[in-house]
């Protein structure tokens, strides 16, 4: 990042009107890269994530989008069927399936139509060309909300979730709002990647592209993984992943046509005013407040558990709202829930008495790991003494207790 000492010197040099513009540049992308602390998000399926891809000239397989086995006449060779969902794992789920002809992709779309894949069904199916796979790479764009800049990730090891990626194979790259991206940015990343030199112009052209792309569609994430090398030394999309910022839709009249795709259990925690997410574990989260949920999944992956959803209840003192999430819990299936409260403006007893309904009503027999603190802390802890539930008195015992609970 460009220090303030001298910015100022840069931008006294420059004319007064330039050097306003410049000012005001740099207000406006630091505010929108860093200032803004929540907000929506558009999840772009696979398909159309791709076509913004192609529009920004980053190549992807010939492919087409279908609802239905009738409206396939033809593949052209060995295809992949894939289900448009907004959620990882449709793989392991058969949601991806290969084709050899248009009968095995008809068969492919029949059974993927309709298939619920962890809360979310299948009503499209993308057909594209099979790749000749050599090698996986990743590539994304992001927000670092800590540097107030978009940030360039690569990593040779594509085809796997970042997360589980070491960091010494992953490299970060701060893009600076003012001075954008720059060709030794390109450089550093077809030095990491370490491919041939037949492939390192295409690689650097990619990355430049896919930055421009996450300026211009203000988007929060843009990932390709796998960025696949074919055999025959082609770079092309193997599967895309983008993420709009709903609070630049306006900008955006072409998404306006573009339905929210809610698994049922998101529908239902979205009509109750719940912050709701779900993910890929067996422990679920409830915790009150963006900062205390994030750092309750940070300690559960400390542990070596994993959230599979979780629920933030807010700045709520109602309990029929608590009550609520905690049936939301019980239909997702949970193999233990860990509550996390810090009472403020909701009081620990307010929280109580919800959980206290929702066990007695809805006969919730799964482990609840409770921690709760703050304003009538007393109180609720003698209302729920009884309950059966597991009491921890921190952060960090309450996520060691959930995660062991998990993995029995």
């Amino acid at each position: 990042m460009l220090s303030t000492p001298f910015l100022s010197v840069v931008i006294m040099k420059l004319p007064l009107e330039t050097a306003w513009l410049v000012i005001w540049q740099r207000i406006y992308l630091t505010t929108r890269l860093g200032a803004r602390k929540g907000g929506r998000q558009m999840k772009l399926f696979e398909y159309r994530a791709k076509a913004i891809l192609m529009k920004h000239g980053i190549p992807v397989p010939e492919g087409f989008v279908v609802t239905s086995p009738d409206q396939i006449r033809r593949i052209g060779g060995p295809s992949m069927v894939k289900a448009q969902v907004l959620i990882g794992g449709r793989g392991k789920a058969g949601g991806i399936k290969p084709a050899g002809n248009v009968d095995e992709a008809r068969k492919a779309v029949a059974s993927i139509i309709g298939m619920n894949i962890r809360g979310c069904v299948a009503k499209e199916a993308l057909i594209e060309r099979m790749l000749d796979v050599a090698k996986e790479l990743y590539l994304g764009v992001t927000i670092d909300r800590s540097r107030r800049c978009l940030l360039l990730m690569a990593s040779p090891d594509g085809g796997m979730d970042i997360e589980s990626v070491s960091e010494d194979r992953i490299l970060m790259l701060p893009i600076d709002p003012l001075i954008g991206f720059q060709p030794f940015m390109s450089r550093k990343v077809v030095s990491f990647m370490g491919l041939p030199e037949e492939q390192s112009t295409e690689l650097a052209r990619t990355c430049e592209r896919l930055v421009q792309l996450a300026i211009h569609e203000d988007a929060e994430l843009v990932e390709i993984n796998p960025l696949v090398v074919t055999k025959d030394g082609r770079l092309v999309a193997g599967d895309a992943k983008i993420t709009i910022d709903s609070d630049a839709l306006f900008r955006h009249p072409e998404f306006d046509k573009f339905e929210e795709e809610l698994t049922s259990l998101e529908a239902k925690a979205k009509q109750l005013d719940i912050a709701f997410v779900q993910l890929d574990g067996n422990i679920g989260v409830i915790a009150n407040g963006a900062g205390l949920t994030m750092a309750t999944l940070d300690s559960i992956n400390m542990f070596g558990g994993k959230a599979g959803v979780f629920l933030d209840l807010g700045g709520t003192d109602d309990p029929e709202k608590v009550k609520s999430a905690m049936v939301l819990m019980k239909e997702a299936n949970q193999k233990v829930v860990l509550l996390n409260i810090f009472g403020g403006i909701t009081k620990c007893d307010t929280v109580a008495k919800g959980v206290l309904e929702a066990i007695e009503t809805e006969k919730i027999t799964t482990p609840i790991v409770a921690r709760i603190k703050g304003v009538n802390e007393d109180v609720a802890r003698d209302m729920l003494k009884d309950a059966g539930m597991i009491p921890a008195s921190g952060l960090s015992e309450a996520a060691e207790l959930a995660s062991k609970e998990s993995l029995r």
